[in-house]
């Protein structure tokens, strides 16, 4: 799809996608945008065009399921002031995003994902619409000995109950791609923003979750709206040629631009993660992925015929042969979705002579790349 726009609304910005989309049965489309373009209104946009209603206006049928600030609005807390004591997350079971669950077994469905993070486990009530949370705390005995007890009423933390409403979601998109009867009505998938609501390190993971869940499927048609480059470079890469676009706002209306299939705007954002990163020593094995990438797109632009032309020197080059191979297997180890590996020492140490080296081959403005002061220097 070209550039597109200005469009004087969203909701003439929202038609224009479904239309393309459907006219090229594009399976994936990513949008960029920063805060405040209107990311979260597009996306409701879009949700409200798929509605059709009756003579009096209630809604008859739909087609888009979507994750949004508004998705965590389906879910409030019920503290029990009165009492304090029956802490539970309320379900707002009017909306189709709850039909049919009760018979899904969602607590077998989302526990596997959430307890490789979070310590807490839950349960479902469908018919009170309510979800209660409860922990096994490790206790000493009279004897000595240490045993656990069940903390029942648990009230979980902000951050926690975003991890678990994104589980939730996460089970119920699956649900609609394997075309479960519940969710049949799902067309198109729409996810604005799901690292907004979790932690900033796991943004590769999550991407390349989604990335897996969505590749192979030809049953829905998915929209991914982000303003976190790193998060939309690891779905650029990791999905089968996805439509990319650029959305600003502009005097005469937003405007979509489509930065085709190396979105330059977030490359040098890549290379600058991954130098703070090495600096830190907070290297993660996805890390060794983001570096083939960029590293396979400027190889493409120099004209190279791929990825060991830019690491060996020259045939007899063995450094760069060494550096090609362990670039080739370590960009290809498994995501964890919320439990990033972190990488050894050694392959920390390797991971850093290959960043200077190529950074040192292909010169990119200093000032966006500071080096630490010497000892006893004050910067």
């Amino acid at each position: 799809m070209p550039d597109a726009g200005p469009f004087a609304t969203l909701d003439a910005l929202a038609a224009h996608l479904r239309q393309q989309i459907a006219a090229q049965n594009k399976k994936c489309t990513l949008i960029f945008a920063h805060n405040g373009t209107g990311k979260t209104r597009l996306s409701m946009a879009f949700k409200e065009q798929g509605k059709t209603r009756d003579a009096d206006g209630a809604v008859t049928a739909r087609d888009t399921l979507y994750f949004n600030a508004y998705t965590e609005d389906l879910f409030s807390w019920d503290n029990d002031l009165a009492n304090d004591r029956d802490r539970v997350l309320r379900m707002n079971t009017a909306s189709a995003f709850f039909d049919g669950l009760a018979e899904l077994e969602m607590e077998n469905r989302i526990r596997p994902i959430l307890q490789r993070y979070c310590d807490f486990d839950f349960s479902i009530n469908y018919a009170e619409g309510i979800i209660t949370f409860f922990r096994e705390e490790r206790v000493l005995k009279e004897d000595g000995s240490f045993g656990t007890i069940r903390c029942d009423n648990t009230k979980i933390s902000r951050g926690e109950e975003n991890i678990f409403i994104w589980c939730f979601f996460l089970v119920v998109a699956e649900l609609a791609i394997d075309g479960q009867e519940a969710y049949d009505w799902v067309q198109y998938l729409y996810i604005d923003d799901p690292i907004s609501s979790l932690d900033e390190n796991n943004a590769i993971a999550v991407a390349a979750h989604l990335a897996r869940m969505l590749k192979g499927q030809e049953r829905l048609k998915a929209i991914i709206s982000s303003h976190h480059t790193l998060f939309f470079n690891v779905l650029c890469n990791e999905l089968n040629k996805p439509w990319q676009f650029y959305l600003s706002r502009e005097a005469a209306g937003w405007v979509l631009r489509d930065t085709g299939h190396t979105p330059r705007f977030y490359h040098v954002a890549m290379l600058k993660e991954l130098h703070e990163a090495a600096q830190a020593g907070r290297l993660y094995t996805y890390h060794f992925t983001i570096l083939r990438s960029i590293m396979e797109k400027t190889a493409t632009f120099h004209g190279f015929n791929n990825l060991a032309d830019i690491l060996k020197r020259d045939p007899e080059d063995e450094d760069g042969t060494l550096h090609f191979r362990y670039v080739q297997l370590l960009s290809h180890g498994g995501y964890s979705l919320f439990e990033p590996a972190e990488m050894l020492p050694e392959n920390k140490d390797i991971f850093r002579r290959i960043l200077a080296n190529f950074m040192a081959d292909y010169r990119f403005n200093p000032a966006l790349f500071p080096q630490p002061a010497p000892e006893g220097v004050n910067p």
